[in-house]
């Protein structure tokens, strides 16, 4: 059986972190590890992650990088490095998971391909809520949280309940880099090896995740849209940080430069992943 590693990107929000640590120990499947992709957080963060560490059945590791800018591809790399298991998934520190989201994650998986799932956003009130009470919501039956979405607590209801996909649907997007979702992706470790990981030029939010998918695509990596089994939960915040984004502006250029360059594909170098062997233009 394969293990997995779950890498949580976070910066500075150590109340929603800890909702999502909870969610995390409270899956069903044990086989995984989680990874902190610590993007220069204060001490609170290290102190909710110590915390966390104590009470978790299964290994809670840190990776912090020093505050810089908005650097989650080079955070992601940094976490990448640090994993052991043969599939990772992303996903962030203000969505919470489902608990039976690594055992969706590890089921969908098959050679091949990386796997992109859905996002629920969670409305204000009810985050406010939640996070008052520390209200474990993420264990709550698929029914109780359809009914969220129909008394206006969050969006995309039917995506807890578990309609079969068809082939065709779970495949309609192959070949397709749109509407990823960087909060919910798995991918085998020797694939994102095999294109360097994340593009670490990208500073400040955006197109980030596109990048990393489009050069999946091109390395033949053929992209699973799953829908209806487990949606990350996101949390509602409305913080707003313009020096985190200083550099974002350049972002648009470099992945015009990727989509420019058709169907080639060269993997990126990256300061903390090894340059896989396997690697080589397309």
């Amino acid at each position: 059986m394969h293990k997995v590693s779950v890498i949580v990107s976070t910066y500075n929000w150590p109340e929603a972190l800890e909702m999502v640590l909870q969610s995390l120990i409270d899956q069903k499947d044990d086989n995984f590890e989680v990874i902190v992709a610590d993007d220069g957080s204060g001490p609170e963060t290290a102190q909710t992650i110590a915390k966390m560490q104590k009470k978790s059945p299964v290994p809670i590791k840190h990776f912090w990088q020093e505050d810089q800018g908005y650097r989650l591809s080079r955070v992601r790399n940094g976490a990448i490095a640090m994993s052991e298991g043969d599939i990772i998934v992303f996903t962030d520190g203000d969505c919470c998971l489902m608990s039976n989201f690594v055992s969706s994650h590890r089921k969908a998986a098959e050679a091949n391909c990386f796997v992109t799932g859905k996002r629920v956003f969670l409305k204000e009130r009810f985050t406010k809520l939640a996070m008052k009470n520390r209200l474990r919501f993420h264990k709550w039956p698929r029914a109780i949280l359809f009914m969220l979405g129909l008394t206006g607590n969050c969006n995309r209801p039917f995506q807890f309940i578990p309609i079969p996909q068809s082939q065709k649907s779970l495949w309609e997007h192959a070949n397709c880099w749109k509407k990823a979702q960087g909060c919910n992706i798995a991918a085998f470790k020797d694939d994102i090896l095999k294109i360097g990981g994340f593009d670490e030029a990208y500073e400040g939010h955006g197109l980030e995740d596109s990048d990393f998918v489009l050069r999946m695509i091109r390395a033949g990596i053929r992209r699973k849209n799953v829908e209806y089994t487990s949606p990350v939960l996101h949390l509602f915040h409305g913080r707003s940080m313009p020096s985190r984004h200083a550099n974002a502006s350049k972002n648009p250029g470099y992945f015009n430069n990727l989509e420019a360059e058709a169907d080639r594909f060269t993997p990126v170098k990256s300061s903390l992943l090894p340059v896989a062997e396997t690697a080589q233009s397309f």
